[in-house]
């Protein structure tokens, strides 16, 4: 990408997001619609960064998608292989820049997905697609992900329950919701996915799916927590992994914070109180189970004391 498309890129972005959210909605169905007519000659993604939630997948999303050999997707969570399933292959194709020829040396194009973990018929969506995609899935301890989960949804409006209430009514509130996703391709299951704080910090149960499709040298996991302590030095091995040369982007910025809006679009302030000892040893108590497994699948130890 050039200088001069990646400034008018970036201007478009922070336009973009100065916009309420309805008109980035409205915006964001006008250029799927607008792409629509030529979907059979768009490429289908070489990468799938899967997940997990508010574990780096919109910094990974933005560092990569500045790499001159790259053209990511239009937006960064397309979500066809779990909730917008439906909407066809020429709906996802949409999201993709046109092929190019071979000689050309075509870019490398992706998406982030952080839903692709959570959803069961995602892994086996994909592969029927894209069989010979490359999968990145950037993996958090799982308690601190939870509680990171729930201050996004304090910001968004979607929690009106303490951490402590939120942690203690999760099973209600999200009971049933895979089972339906299974025999629903329909279903957008809002109640597992925006509740489903220890659910998401399943990585054994999610990741193997994908395992038991992918092989091994197609499958590259990211420990957040060095992402996030030297996100150069993580994408540098990303790079490698995807076989592209190196390149640094504008700046390692954290991505998943919230830029500041306009005056007349700023919330009030939201009150986050540190989850209590007896929740976070509740939550640690459920997830202890998953993060020994999902150590042992993949030979790794996180360190997630």
């Amino acid at each position: 990408m050039s200088a001069g498309i990646r400034q008018s890129t970036d201007i478009a972005e922070q336009l973009r997001a100065r916009m309420p959210m309805p008109a980035r909605r409205r915006l964001a169905r006008w250029r799927v619609a607008a792409r629509r007519p030529t979907s059979s000659l768009r490429a289908l993604p070489d990468v799938l960064i899967i997940g997990a939630q508010r574990c780096g997948t919109s910094s990974l999303y933005k560092y990569l998608g500045q790499h001159p050999a790259v053209s990511p997707s239009i937006r960064k969570e397309v979500e066809y292989f779990s909730t917008r399933y439906t909407e066809g292959l020429s709906w996802y194709r949409s999201h993709f820049p046109l092929r190019r020829p071979s000689f050309m040396n075509p870019p490398m194009t992706f998406e982030a997905t952080p839903d692709y973990m959570l959803h069961p018929l995602a892994a086996e969506r994909a592969f029927a697609l894209v069989p010979n995609a490359r999968v990145i899935a950037l993996l958090r301890n799982p308690v601190s992900r939870a509680f990171s989960q729930y201050q996004h949804n304090l910001r968004l409006g979607h929690e009106p329950l303490s951490y402590d209430e939120a942690i203690e009514t999760e099973p209600t509130r999200i009971e049933g919701e895979v089972e339906r996703l299974k025999s629903d391709p329909a279903y957008q299951a809002r109640a597992l996915r925006r509740h489903g704080y220890a659910e998401r910090g399943k990585y054994d149960e999610q990741l193997l799916p994908w395992l038991e499709r992918f092989p091994a040298n197609r499958f590259h996991i990211v420990r957040s927590e060095d992402f996030f302590s030297d996100p150069e030095a993580s994408f540098q091995e990303i790079l490698r992994f995807l076989e592209l040369p190196s390149f640094q982007p504008a700046e390692f910025r954290n991505y998943s914070q919230p830029q500041k809006a306009p005056p007349s679009q700023e919330a009030a302030p939201v009150d986050s109180p540190k989850p209590s000892e007896e929740t976070r040893a509740r939550l640690r108590q459920v997830l202890e189970p998953h993060i020994s497994r999902v150590q042992q699948m993949l030979d790794r130890d996180f360190g997630w004391r």
